[in-house]
């Protein structure tokens, strides 16, 4: 695979991940390795490994997330993971946030061409719409080290949900350098998991913050 197109195992497992989605997800790798790349979202040499390292390694993730979820994907950049979930998942609610306004029309020209409904795009830091978001599951990768990731996103749920964050080799360390901070913000619990095991030649690690609900006195 030399220009984004499918093939083999990785086609095997973007037909299971993305079902009747798979032309609207061949179709934003095809933006990915095209004006993506015009525009430096990506470099040059990802083009190869857009499906397996970047596309396949993201929506596989789509499985952990509860059914009609509302979802903020923070600092999305060219849409990894959140593009990948709107696709995957039709039934989830998308808020991408992006603070470069370049990508933010990137962004926003693939959504309107994808003909995406459940995606909208917010320019900004995180921190500018606590309160503003309504979130049941925050999503990052490649944003932060968690010790700064999770100020970044656990104030969106608003004190209730989860974090999900796609790390790398790096998680169980990071979990523990980040540990009183999670607990300072509310989480109740952190756990490192593994997906897409049975899909992918590298399967995907996430860190997940639960944090329960408080009840209003």
């Amino acid at each position: 695979m030399s220009d984004g197109v499918l093939a083999g195992a990785e086609m095997a497992a973007a037909q299971r991940i993305f079902g009747d989605g798979l032309p609207l997800a061949e179709r934003y790798v095809r933006h990915l390795a095209t004006s993506g790349i015009e525009r430096g979202l990506l470099g040059p040499r990802e083009i190869p490994r857009l499906w397996g390292r970047h596309v396949l390694n993201c929506a596989v993730v789509a499985e952990l997330i509860a059914t009609d979820a509302r979802v903020t994907d923070v600092g999305s950049g060219a849409g990894l993971p959140g593009m990948t979930f709107a696709i995957a998942r039709p039934d989830l609610e998308l808020t991408l946030v992006e603070p470069l306004d370049r990508r933010v029309q990137w962004l926003q020209e693939v959504v309107a061409d994808l003909g995406l409904p459940n995606v909208r795009i917010l320019r900004g830091r995180a921190e500018q719409f606590v309160g503003q978001i309504t979130a049941d599951v925050v999503t990052a990768r490649a944003v932060s080290a968690l010790t700064n990731l999770a100020s970044l996103t656990m104030p969106l749920l608003k004190g209730g949900g989860e974090v999900i964050a796609i790390k790398g080799r790096s998680a169980q360390l990071e979990v523990e350098k980040a540990e009183k901070i999670i607990r300072k913000l509310g989480g109740t619990s952190v756990e490192i998991q593994t997906v897409g095991e049975d899909l992918l030649e590298q399967p995907t690690t996430v860190v997940r913050i639960k944090v329960v609900r408080r009840r209003s006195s």
